[in-house]
């Protein structure tokens, strides 16, 4: 799962891993990192709702895996609500949804279209783009900062540490910069508190120490701009490509809400993550799964699984692409609202905006947990290049 090969056709790998394994499918995340691969929808469920067999703790698990592997920081335990189980999941949790609940929708929107204005500015003058390092990417990463109340020069150490991360290329230096960065906007929001995700997390109820409060801003950021970026520049894609959308979108019989949905479905920005690791050997599926190994699920896989498959996903949101369960996702709102004014920017200001390749010739890349372009070009007639 962590080849080109897979990046450039994983919805052909799992018709194959289904045809030969059915719902649990033995993978490797890394050459030295097995683990079961989750590709049936109603399994994917059952998992999900099932802390007690599937807990999201991987401390057992880790012992074995080396600092080194560059799959590690997007696994290992961490004092948040992602990676812990039990009391401790909902105090992190709760902490969380009180930060994230805080936050002012019609004001994110505003900042959303302040952003994407000054971005689209840039590009359109000079006729061609990569929309994802000049619009999807550094939009993202500042509407985040926005949220968070980080100053630039932190938040790109932050985005830094953090790409290195995503990519498994130096993974254990970006974790060890992503740490630092984010520790000194704990610090900054001690000393200077406001109306932001950060100082809200800081002032709940739970009492979370700088450690803890690093880890959930982690967490925060590793959703925010890698996923989100991916969400936005799928999106873009798809209604660069597809006649479904094309044309639709921008006549107005479909909404770019639309076009997210069938991006969740299809090609969502984290295919393959919900990482459990069962603390002991549980049968599923008539399957024995080993105790102290990763239970991936792909929300890629079982979003189009053939046990739920249809033809009609406007509107439909039954996808797994923000997970299920306990740990489900609690900045649906707010992804969703910053990628669709983002979309609804860029197809407003630039509606005769096109690919600048064929559509068969962008590279997809390679990573076992994140589906993501290597460059979105694109040129926009009637510019000046």
């Amino acid at each position: 799962m962590y080849t080109p090969e897979f990046a450039a056709d994983p919805h052909g790998a799992y018709a194959e891993m289904r045809r030969r394994h059915g719902s649990l499918v033995p993978v490797l995340l890394h050459p030295d990192v097995p683990a079961t691969l989750v590709i049936g929808y109603h399994t994917a469920l059952r998992i999900l709702h099932d802390q007690e067999r599937f807990p999201a703790d991987p401390r057992r698990w880790e012992k074995g895996v080396a600092d080194t592997c560059p799959v590690k920081p997007m696994m290992e335990w961490r004092p948040n609500a992602l990676r812990s189980s039990g009391v401790e999941h909902a105090r992190y949790r709760k902490a969380n949804v009180h930060s994230l609940g805080g936050v002012d929708l019609h004001g994110l929107r505003a900042v959303v279209q302040d952003v994407a204005i000054g971005l689209i500015d840039d590009l359109s003058r000079a006729g061609e783009a990569d929309l994802i390092t000049q619009y999807a990417y550094p939009l993202a990463f500042q509407v985040l900062n926005t949220l968070l109340g980080c100053p630039p020069e932190i938040g790109q150490r932050v985005a830094t540490g953090m790409a290195k991360i995503f990519e498994g290329v130096d993974a254990e230096a970006g974790n060890a910069m992503l740490a630092e960065a984010l520790a000194e906007l704990v610090l900054l929001k001690k000393q200077h508190p406001a109306n932001d995700v950060t100082t809200r997390l800081l002032q709940h109820e739970s009492e979370l120490d700088v450690p803890e409060m690093v880890h959930q801003l982690a967490t925060l950021y590793g959703a925010g701009i890698e996923p989100q970026q991916n969400l936005i520049a799928n999106a873009l894609l798809l209604i660069l490509t597809d006649e479904r959308f094309s044309g639709d979108v921008l006549d107005g019989n479909l909404t770019v809400r639309d076009a997210l949905d069938e991006v969740l479905y299809q090609d969502p920005p984290m295919a393959n993550y919900a990482i459990s690791y069962p603390p002991y050997p549980v049968q599923i599926d008539g399957v024995w799964l080993p105790a102290d190994q990763p239970v991936v699920i792909s929300m890629s896989a079982c979003n189009n699984d053939p046990a739920i498959a249809s033809d009609q996903r406007a509107g439909n949101r039954a996808h797994l692409a923000w997970s299920a369960g306990p740990h489900a996702c609690p900045a649906q709102s707010a992804a969703y609202l910053i990628a669709q004014a983002a979309v609804d920017q860029i197809l407003d200001a630039l509606p005769e905006m096109e690919l600048a390749v064929p559509a068969d010739e962008l590279v997809w890349r390679p990573g076992p947990f994140a589906r993501g372009l290597a460059a979105l070009p694109v040129i926009v007639p009637g510019s000046p290049r």
